[in-house]
């Protein structure tokens, strides 16, 4: 037998040979974090590019620093309040304010709302008055607080609780109308105690509309919050931006409202946190 060998004609470049080309795959991934991405970069670039173009009109004399100074100096109020320490206590005061507000207003509401939610008799008795005073602007009640309560703490806190009661009211009195029936009365044949149905049925029933509820609240009690502290605010962030209303600072006034906002922001942030593990036994969450 003859065997016969061909030898290449030139040299063999073996990075064309055993190279894979992953040219095409790369673009294709990098295509597919940009698509999965995208509006979450967009999102947050866009107050980005309003922050710089903010800061480029009021450098260019278009927007008067009177009316509305420049992110720059904005920074430069805040810092130098965060360098004197008052943008410290005035935030532990100010958050004191909200959780006391909160919780007082949040034990009326979802007691109010349990109770006609559960008894015909008590929404036939008790939901009428209370949508009436749903009704009226519970800021536009301020004049009567400060008379019956003075202008100290009671009425800032009273304030902030009105507010959040209604919202959790209405959520928890709409989530136990939902509640399937079946479900209460199959609880009821196996012999299931009140307590154990509350636990079992009721409670996790509710769970999701409640915490929508108290989201809603939350931001009704920092926009509570700012009306309050202006009532003669001594301390808070309320009396930041009135003290710097008196001495024409715009800027600290939009950074103690940027404040505001982001606590606001913040605190949403955390019961959204809350809301995915208290409710990670859904599966469409």
């Amino acid at each position: 037998m003859v065997v016969t060998s061909y030898a290449p004609a030139g040299p063999v470049n073996t990075r064309d040979i055993d190279a894979p080309d992953i040219g095409p795959a790369l673009v294709s991934t990098k295509a597919s974090v940009w698509q999965r991405y995208r509006w979450t970069v967009l999102r947050a670039l866009s107050p980005v590019v309003l922050l710089v173009l903010w800061q480029i009109g009021s450098a260019a004399g278009v927007i008067s620093e009177r009316v509305l100074p420049a992110p720059s100096l904005i920074f430069d109020a805040g810092l130098e309040l965060i360098r004197n320490g008052q943008l410290a206590e005035a935030l532990a005061v100010s958050g004191t304010r909200v959780v006391q507000g909160l919780v007082l207003g949040g034990v009326i509401g979802i007691a109010l709302g349990a109770l006609v939610g559960l008894s015909k008799l008590a929404e036939a008795t008790v939901d009428p008055p209370l949508q009436m005073l749903r009704a009226l602007p519970h800021l536009g009640l301020i004049p009567l607080f400060i008379l019956w309560f003075g202008i100290g703490e009671t009425p800032k806190i009273l304030l902030v609780a009105l507010g959040v009661a209604f919202p959790l009211y209405l959520n928890t009195f709409s989530a136990i109308r939902q509640i399937d029936r079946n479900f209460l009365d199959t609880a009821v044949v196996l012999g299931f105690s009140w307590r154990q149905r509350f636990t079992t049925i009721i409670l996790p029933s509710i769970a999701p509309q409640l915490l929508v509820g108290f989201r809603q609240s939350l931001a009704i009690a920092w926009l509570s919050l700012i009306v309050a502290e202006q009532i003669n605010a001594e301390s808070g962030i309320g009396y930041i931006i009135n003290n710097a209303r008196d001495f024409l600072r715009v800027d600290t006034i939009i950074f103690g409202l940027v404040v505001y906002a982001l606590m606001g922001i913040a605190t949403d942030g955390i019961v959204r946190v809350l809301e995915k593990r208290a409710l990670r036994y859904r599966l469409d969450v």
